[in-house]
């Protein structure tokens, strides 16, 4: 359900780091699964600076509306445009197809703050 070779936030999102030195990331299953079903997802565009703790993607589910809070810092190479029209990708799966952001960190040892799966686990069993 969380692999292990990715890292995770507090606020449930996970970052995978890229061979060329980017960070993919998107919400974990813990927390896509606790919303249920996701209606709606509002990405940012590419190009944009965005800071650890800004709100990355605002989405509704059947559940809630919230954002999602960006663990890193960094400038938006990509976002999953897919999403926009098919949401529920990230239901389905949260790790591939349901990635929401390619973003060139400007301050990479914010990754060392991060959780690992173990911690992760740990964390959303509390």
């Amino acid at each position: 359900m969380h692999p292990k070779e990715l890292l995770y936030s507090a606020d449930h999102v996970w970052c995978k780091k890229e061979p060329d030195g980017n960070i993919r990331l998107g919400m974990t299953y813990f927390y896509q699964e606790q919303l249920k079903r996701i209606v709606y997802l509002d990405l940012p565009r590419s190009s944009k600076l965005i800071s650890k703790g800004d709100p990355i993607a605002s989405f509704e589910s059947s559940k809630i509306a919230s954002d999602l809070i960006s663990p890193i810092s960094g400038t938006i190479v990509e976002s999953n445009n897919e999403l926009s029209e098919k949401p529920g990708l990230v239901n389905n799966d949260p790790y591939e197809q349901g990635w929401m952001l390619l973003i060139k960190p400007n301050q990479p040892t914010e990754l060392d703050d991060m959780l690992s799966s173990k911690d992760y686990i740990i964390l959303i069993l509390k």
